[in-house]
């Protein structure tokens, strides 16, 4: 593989007595290197990179995941609780206080820190802490090569956790599988369909029925998911950043199992 050829910074803008306007300078520099380094990366790698495979971990055998019969009993209690709270009732409310709380402001770092107090009681797989989870999202991505906005997205997915800090009723509205609301609820999520028979919106006539309030083929960013971290962060990040749409997919749908898996979008 050809090397990456870059331009060294001109020799004048790094002055051996650095003062203010010279720091921007140099910081300038070091930007536009960084650019063109993004930019020859991007045309040596395959237009399909961001879709290839992880070599991250391969040697794990992941059919041993997600074993939910297997899983503790309060992680069973979380998903019982999960599927009779969220309705679409609660759904409407939560997007609604979305709209109109005033919510906190802090560095990603601020945000990792204080994500690192929370313990998820829906996940049976790892006993890892927030902060390494997200590190080492981003740390797979990079090794693997991928763009530095996935990186990002890898190292701040799970921030929207922080709900069960700022006002959450609880971590059944924060972590878990995410499911559609409003419609039948699928036979394919955590513990099945019989699992939601305590939830409001079990026997109603229409959040019952197979499209419930939505037509058929009218697209996922029109279905309401069930509000959580994933769907916290979406609206966050969409408002607040420049991530492509890519990164707020990955986002919004990363707990929706069931929508993305292989046997469900026939791949």
């Amino acid at each position: 593989m050809p090397g990456i050829l870059v331009q060294e910074p001109k020799s004048d803008t790094m002055p051996t007595k650095i003062d203010g306007q010279a720091m921007e300078r140099l910081v300038d520099d070091i930007e536009e290197l960084n650019i063109k380094r993004d930019q020859a990366l991007k045309q040596q790698q395959p237009t399909d990179d961001i879709y290839t495979a992880s070599q991250f971990d391969t040697e794990k055998d992941k059919t041993q995941f997600r074993q939910y019969e297997e899983a503790p009993q309060h992680v069973k209690d979380f998903y019982r609780e999960q599927h009779t709270k969220q309705t679409v009732a609660y759904n409407l409310k939560a997007r609604n206080d979305f709209k109109t709380r005033v919510r906190a402001e802090m560095t990603i770092w601020e945000a990792m820190e204080k994500l690192n107090s929370i313990i998820d009681d829906s996940d049976p797989d790892t006993d890892l802490s927030q902060i390494e989870h997200l590190i080492q999202s981003a740390e797979a991505m990079r090794r693997d090569g991928k763009p530095r906005w996935m990186q990002v997205t890898g190292l701040i997915h799970d921030l929207g956790k922080l709900l069960v800090i700022f006002g959450a009723p609880g971590q059944w509205a924060v972590v878990g599988d995410t499911f559609p609301v409003g419609c039948r609820f699928d036979d394919k999520c955590v513990y099945g369909n019989k699992s939601f028979d305590a939830n409001p919106d079990y026997n109603d006539s229409i959040y019952s029925s197979e499209h419930g309030i939505y037509t058929p083929g009218c697209g996922l960013d029109n279905v309401m998911l069930g509000w959580g971290h994933d769907e916290y962060l979406y609206h966050v990040v969409k408002d607040q950043s420049k991530l492509p749409d890519e990164a707020l997919a990955m986002i919004r749908y990363h707990s929706f199992y069931r929508g993305t898996s292989r046997e469900r979008i026939g791949g």
